[in-house]
């Protein structure tokens, strides 16, 4: 690779790991919840087992999707379910506005909480695997769709991907799970700094929801919209910095809330639900 390629793939990589940082921050308190009533010896390893099957998940659905990340009709049904969990997540939070990111997680896992209140060891690694699963299928969807348009690396495929795109994806995944084990309460506090970062993180998932639905458009078996547009260099300059716009509107629009939350910790509950 050239020295341009390593920033545009160093770049790519950068975005993915702040966006799952703060997608990650709510995912830990809802896992943190889901494991609170079992003993504090045993929290960790109902976490630690989770992640692990997510991991071996997430790698192999990668693998997978990379076959069919050609096909429009899949990259299609990818930016739908991006559009949607994004204006999902944001209306729900718009309803809730007046409510703090603790309380928006923990109002989140009421139901899981509640479920687990007599669930077993085995039983609640199994349901902090399934909510692991279900987070990972946003993570990787936003991922493919951040790292598909990247210029060929010239590494050998993988699977039916680029070298290099898969090991983007594969890293940002990773660096994800990462996160949400053992960085969550730094990206928890960012956001009950700054909640205005979760809605833009959302409304980022859907940048990137519009970003594979122009990659669909342009797809050879449509032809909708010129293919040369949607990998110009004009067109990733546009993404980027609208990209970063929604990014900085979110941090800024925050200064008004960070005295409302400031009696609140967050942080403080995470770490001793997982019995840190």
């Amino acid at each position: 690779m050239d020295f341009g390629l390593i920033l545009e793939y160093g770049w790519v990589l950068l975005v993915l790991v702040a966006l799952e940082g703060l997608l990650a921050a709510d995912n830990a308190l809802v896992l943190a919840i889901m494991v609170k009533h079992l003993p504090e010896e045993t929290r960790k390893k109902a976490l630690f087992y989770g992640l692990f099957g997510a991991f071996l998940f997430r790698f192999g659905s990668l693998f997978v999707i990379s076959y069919l990340v050609d096909i429009w009709q899949v990259q299609a049904i990818g930016a739908a379910y991006l559009l949607f969990i994004a204006a999902n997540h944001i209306i729900r939070k718009i309803a809730a506005s007046k409510k703090s990111v603790t309380e928006e997680a923990a109002e989140s896992g009421t139901k899981e909480a509640a479920d687990n209140k007599k669930a077993g060891f085995w039983m609640t690694v199994f349901k902090v695997e399934l909510a692991d699963i279900a987070f990972a299928v946003d993570s990787i969807l936003a991922a493919v769709a951040l790292a598909v348009a990247l210029p060929p690396s010239g590494l050998p495929q993988i699977g039916g991907l680029d070298g290099g795109v898969f090991l983007v994806i594969f890293a940002g995944g990773f660096i994800g799970l990462v996160i949400m084990r053992f960085a969550a309460s730094f990206f928890v506090k960012l956001l009950h700094a700054r909640p205005g970062l979760e809605v833009a993180a959302f409304i980022i998932v859907g940048w990137v929801g519009v970003k594979l639905a122009v990659i669909t458009l342009a797809h050879p078996s449509l032809g909708v919209i010129s293919e040369h547009f949607a990998h110009s260099t004009a067109w990733k300059a546009t993404f980027y910095i609208v990209l970063l716009l929604i990014a900085a509107i979110g941090w800024f629009m925050s200064k008004q809330t960070i005295e409302e939350n400031k009696g609140e910790n967050p942080v403080r509950e995470l770490d001793k639900q997982l019995g840190k």
